[in-house]
This record gives C-alpha cells, sequence and structure tokens, in this order.
C-alpha cells in the first residue's frame, strides 16, 4: 500500500520522488511487455473498449445495436429461424412474437430513426411451406436414391454368391 501524501508537498513532486523509489529498487525492470509496442494504439479507445468487452463477456456485437437495427436483423434472419420450426402454428407464432416487439417500438421508438414494418404472416407461412415442400422433395429423392444404391448392391452381392456356387461345381467336376 501506497503511503498518503503528506501535507505541504505538492502531488508532482511526490509522485515523481515514487516513482525514483521505484526505479532505485528495480519496480520497472523485467515488466510483462517490455520493450514491444503497445497494442491496439492506433484505434480509437472507444473501439479498442467495446471489442475487447464483448470478447471478454462472451457477447456478439448485435447485443449492443439499438432495438430498431436488432429487430430489422430479426427480420431479415426470419425465414432460417422459421425452416426449421416444425408446424404452420409454431410458424404464426414466431411471426407474431416478432410483430408485437415491432408494433411495441413503433408505440414508443426509442433509438434512431430505422423504417421498420411488421411481418406479413401469411407470406412467411407461403415461403415456409414452399421451402418445407422443396426440402421434403430432396428427402424423397435422396431416399430413393439409397434404394436404388441399395438394390444394386445387393443384386451385386446376389450375382457373386451364384457366381461362388457355380464356380465351385465346375471345379468339382
Amino acid at each position: 500500500m501506497t503511503e498518503r501524501k503528506p501535507p505541504g508537498v505538492s502531488f508532482e513532486t511526490w509522485v515523481d520522488k515514487q516513482i525514483r523509489e521505484a526505479t532505485e529498487r528495480g519496480g520497472f525492470e523485467n515488466l510483462p511487455g517490455a520493450g514491444k509496442p503497445i497494442a491496439d494504439l492506433d484505434k480509437p479507445y472507444d473501439e479498442v473498449w467495446v471489442t475487447n468487452h464483448l470478447r471478454r463477456e462472451g457477447l456478439s456485437g448485435e447485443e449492443i445495436l439499438p432495438t430498431p437495427l436488432k429487430l430489422r436483423k430479426e427480420v431479415e434472419r426470419l425465414p432460417e429461424t422459421v425452416r426449421r420450426l416444425r408446424s404452420e402454428q409454431a410458424v404464426r407464432a414466431a411471426v407474431d412474437e416478432l410483430n408485437q416487439r415491432i408494433n411495441d417500438w413503433l408505440r414508443i421508438p426509442v433509438g434512431p430513426p430505422v423504417r421498420l414494418a411488421p411481418v406479413d404472416a401469411d407470406r412467411i407461412v407461403d415461403q415456409w411451406r414452399a421451402d418445407r415442400a422443396a426440402a421434403q422433395q430432396a428427402a424423397a429423392a435422396a431416399r430413393e436414391s439409397d434404394a436404388a444404391q441399395l438394390r444394386q448392391a445387393a443384386s451385386e452381392r446376389r450375382s457373386q454368391w451364384w457366381r461362388r456356387i457355380f464356380r465351385r461345381r465346375r471345379e468339382a467336376v
């Protein structure tokens, strides 16, 4: 613990005295990073601080965005989000929940003025149906291809089995 500044001594001379004494004791020798340039010295302090804070807390950059920009990003990602859902009711519930948050923001807009409107649930459901139908067709085609390959492999195994039997009979004769 450092001692208190004695009264009557100017702050500058007291600090200089402490630095000189620490230098004489060798307090500044073998410090980590000695002789190396200071990292991120060319970047603004705010940018470095925010980046380090996000990394340290395990957050994404999206966490610090204003509400309207977060909502806009969610609207952009909505088709990928609903693609994983299994029923139309779940898709409509996800769209309704997002629309509720958009409407809450539109009632009392806080943050930068961003043009944002509720999402058309019918359009999202139609897109979900089309994506689901395409995925089901692709899965059916993949299953058919796998089945054809299995039939081909079974046919080859059977023909190999018959060849071995006939070869053994010919060799026995």
